[in-house]
């Protein structure tokens, strides 16, 4: 830290700010895509075998390929990319052993990529020989420091480049008979190309394509770079949507990376802004900080009430598989599927979730509507044991959902309230705790004398409550609230809940029995137990 001798304060040191430029806004002062709402999914494009798995520190073997490729068929993709087949034998081999298995469902297409030289492109259609339809997909990079850097290559060498393997592309479209080739090409790093030239490579390629509307070419605009904001983002889409050559024929596809940490937000407005297809991966693996999360884009559609188009009813199966075949981990607080999404810890939050179950049960609610949780656990496999746990930091409504649903203890709020500081004095240095360590907490405070014969001065205190209880219930002045619970199940039990004063002494009191009076005489024992015992409520 450096102190200036001015004024002796610490001086922050400064990030080398001046080695990075900002970038420059794409004006687009008509754009219409923030006045539009989703209506339907797009097209979905798994690329974990692929750009997924070229990320991985050990790429999948053979059986962890199968394993993700029948995992996301059962999960409803359409068109799935199997890899690179020119890139490693690994990637040839599977996309053969695919083929050659019949493994490709009727409504499934599959998709390879390719750089954009003429060899390469030859060898890769070979590797589709016997597959009934599939997406070929070439690329070639087209931004201002690669064109420099890397290629050492003028504008218009650029283009000629795509061009040449679009010209090949289009030539080996019909060669393998029984096989439907569609065609697919993008301007490799898109982000960083200037749109115009953008615009002018992929309108030169589509002029020698000249599609049909029945063909549908894919074009794909990468975002291989995260560079700016998603409005931006969503602004260049718009344009090239508005401008792309043979736009009826064309499915406007988005590949997009989370370098800058939001490639969901960016991917959403940049389909509002008309972009049809989306490529990505399960829970966002891929280069650097990871591809676009097709999860996440799924989710936030059925969590608004629009069909996925993708089967997310075994999320956690899905998560688990993933984990297998890629060797991470998905992350606890992942959105949707992470450990902890659909659990709280906070008293005020678990109070809510409580009370809205409580309140859509009551209420026969068909719409989903329970703060803090967008959609329900159980449609997605979770069930609802997680959705409160208990640490320092939690309620009475954390607790009383536990007690209620675990445990079924329907507990009146001024004992809810008590227990919680039973709960709290018991948790305060830190951890987390189990139901059934609540449950035995809640036994030994309450039940302890339950069934037992009440002797000596514990007997002597009760009397007068219970004499004021089975005489006078209306008029009884030490008892303030009695209330019971009905048998649940075929358990056939009563359980009886109490609040009883002694002087200023106010103590709660919790009875189980075969009848109601006998778990009003427990409960009753209870309370004077706890009455002459003093209590740590």
């Amino acid at each position: 830290m450096v102190y200036p001798a001015e004024t002796g304060k610490p001086e922050i040191p400064s990030m080398p700010i001046h080695k990075y430029r900002s970038y420059r806004p794409f004006m687009l002062p008509d754009r219409t895509w923030p006045d539009r709402k989703p209506q339907s999914a797009p097209i979905w494009c798994s690329v974990d075998l692929r750009d997924g798995n070229q990320a991985l520190l050990e790429p999948m073997d053979l059986d962890r390929k199968r394993t993700m490729y029948d995992l996301l068929v059962r999960l409803g993709f359409k068109e799935i990319e199997l890899g690179f087949p020119m890139s490693s034998r690994s990637d040839f081999e599977f996309t053969r052993d695919i083929i050659d298995r019949d493994a490709i469902p009727d409504d499934v297409t599959i998709q390879v990529m390719s750089p954009i030289r003429e060899e390469l492109i030859e060898d890769t259609v070979k590797a589709l020989e016997g597959a009934p339809r599939a997406v070929l997909q070439i690329f070639n990079p087209t931004s201002v420091t690669q064109r420099r850097a890397v290629f050492q290559m003028s504008r218009s060498e650029i283009k000629n480049m795509a061009l040449r393997g679009a010209e090949t592309a289009l030539r080996l479209r019909d060669s393998l008979p029984g096989t439907e080739i569609y065609l697919q090409y993008g301007t490799e790093s898109f982000t960083q190309t200037e749109p115009e030239f953008a615009l002018e490579v992929h309108n030169a390629v589509l002029d020698l394509w000249r599609p049909r509307p029945e063909e549908q070419v894919r074009v794909v605009l990468p975002s291989s770079v995260e560079c700016y904001p998603p409005h931006e983002f969503a602004d260049r889409i718009e344009w090239m949507h508005r401008n792309l050559a043979y736009r009826d024929a064309i499915t406007l596809t988005l590949h997009t990376h989370n370098d800058r940490g939001s490639a969901v937000a960016a991917t959403e407005l940049a389909l509002l802004a008309g972009a049809d297809r989306v490529e990505g991966t399960l829970f966002g693996n891929g280069e650097r900080a990871g591809n676009v999360c097709l999860i996440t884009l799924a989710m936030n559609l059925f969590s608004q009430g629009i069909d996925p188009r993708l089967d997310l009813s075994d999320i956690d199966e899905a998560r688990k598989i993933t984990e297998y075949c890629n060797r991470l981990p998905v992350s606890h607080r992942h959105p949707w599927v992470g450990e902890f999404v659909y659990t709280s810890f906070a008293g005020s939050h678990q109070d809510a979730i409580n009370k809205g179950l409580l309140d859509m049960q009551e209420n026969s609610s068909q719409v989903w509507d329970v703060p803090y949780l967008p959609v329900d656990p159980k449609d997605v496999g979770r069930d609802y044991k997680a959705l409160i746990r208990i640490n320092g930091q939690s309620g009475k409504g954390g607790i009383a959902h536990l007690m209620r649903t675990e445990h079924g203890y329907e507990m009146p709020r001024k004992l809810q309230i008590e227990f919680a500081s039973v709960v709290q004095e018991k948790v305060e240095h830190g951890g987390e705790v189990s139901s059934e360590q609540l449950s035995e907490w809640f036994s030994e405070e309450y039940l302890q004398v339950n069934g037992n014969e009440v002797e000596g001065t514990t007997e002597d205190c009760a009397n007068s409550v219970l004499d004021d209880l089975t005489g006078a219930k209306d008029a009884a002045s030490d008892v303030r609230e009695v209330c019971f619970q009905p048998p649940t199940g075929s358990s056939g039990l009563w359980v009886a809940y109490a609040e009883t004063t002694i002087g200023t002494t106010t103590r709660w009191g919790v009875g189980i029995g075969n009848s109601k009076d006998e778990s009003l005489t427990r409960c009753m024992q209870s309370a004077a137990r706890r009455l002459l015992e003093g209590s740590t409520a």
